[in-house]
């Protein structure tokens, strides 16, 4: 084995329900936080005067706050997508640079598989906003290929309008609500109701913040953000699982044992999967992050940050939760194992 896992304690005792008060409201006064600058822009507009300049139902208005709240990528503001083949490799950095002479605003350029079989070998995919004089900057672009790359064409032109890229936004966010709300309920009936909202507020947590982290410091938020924030829903729950299949286990073992050392228990016994587990993940996407290119960084930034909040609410939101409720301790006389704590029954 690699000599350093050796360094790593086989057996920890850490306290982490006597810190889970300083976490909630550490975890609270983030959220709050992340919710306000989500509400007003990232801190930079008046959530009153764009409710009231929006239009629609009370709900559409809402969601014109939120989009206020977040740089929107082309993917929720509307724009025009370009489809470039080229016989010959294409410059992408030449290729966006001649798109912002001809258009102001969002550039996004980023390859992609040729189709059909018979098409050239190279293909791109350039994107930038939609505006009044859209057929004067495609025909810029056109005129230049040519001195980016020799024989290259434009083979498709399609248009997002703002009208659809609303509805794509609002789509992402009734995703996310929905994952959350099935996720909650395949807990509860896997366990019971109070680890069901253990897990409910854990993935909240998570996701309030990272949508936090993306409106206060006005990172680019695309359909590709939306696909990592389910991912990182997807990620939490299982860390979460584990942690609560190991209390459940520990609930039937020890059953004079206090519900606070119990938890204690359970989340150092599955302390090293988490570990280990997430530093997995972690160097991955720090590749992915460097390496990745400008398509992906903001897909890894959030599955990075995702994976240490998420963490994080595993075992400081989701477990010591079950402490306000309590559980029922089913099952036969408790059994204790070799090593237990003196103070189990």
């Amino acid at each position: 084995m690699w000599p350093l896992i050796r360094l790593l304690p086989k057996k920890t005792n850490l306290a982490y329900v006597k810190f889970a008060g300083f976490a909630a409201f550490v975890s609270i006064a983030l959220c709050v936080a992340s919710v306000v600058s989500i509400f007003t822009g990232g801190l930079r507009e008046n959530p009153i005067e764009v409710y009231q300049q929006a239009e629609g139902s009370p709900l559409q208005r809402l969601g014109a706050i939120m989009e206020h709240g977040f740089n929107l990528g082309i993917d929720f503001r509307g724009g025009t997508s370009l489809l470039i083949e080229s016989p010959t490799p294409v410059d992408q950095d030449a290729l966006s640079a001649l798109a912002r002479d001809a258009q102001d605003g969002d550039i996004e350029v980023q390859g992609t598989t040729c189709q059909p079989q018979n098409a050239p070998p190279y293909c791109i995919i350039l994107n930038f906003e939609t505006s009044p004089d859209q057929a004067e900057t495609v025909e810029e672009i056109r005129q230049g290929l040519p001195a980016i790359a020799e024989g290259a064409r434009i083979a498709n032109v399609d248009s997002v309008s703002a009208k659809v890229s609303e509805e794509l936004f609002a789509g992402g966010l009734m995703a996310l609500g929905l994952a959350m709300l099935l996720m909650m309920a395949y807990i509860w009936f896997r366990f019971e109701w109070q680890f069901g909202v253990g897990a409910m507020l854990g993935l909240l947590h998570d996701v309030i913040l990272t949508l936090g982290l993306f409106s206060i410091f006005r990172f680019e938020f695309t359909l590709t953000i939306v696909a990592a924030l389910l991912t990182i829903i997807g990620y939490g729950i299982n860390d979460t699982v584990v942690v609560f299949d190991r209390l459940r286990e520990n609930l039937r073992k020890y059953k004079k044992m206090p519900l606070g050392e119990l938890i204690d228990l359970s989340l150092n016994e599955t302390l090293s999967r988490t570990i280990i587990t997430g530093c997995t993940a972690v160097f991955a996407l720090i590749g992915l992050l460097f390496l990745g290119g400008e398509a992906l960084s903001g897909f890894a930034i959030a599955m990075l940050f995702g994976i240490i909040v998420g963490t994080y609410s595993s075992l400081y939101v989701a477990a010591p939760v079950i402490l306000l409720w309590g559980v029922k301790r089913s099952g036969g006389k408790a059994d204790e194992a070799r090593g237990a704590p003196q103070t189990a029954g």
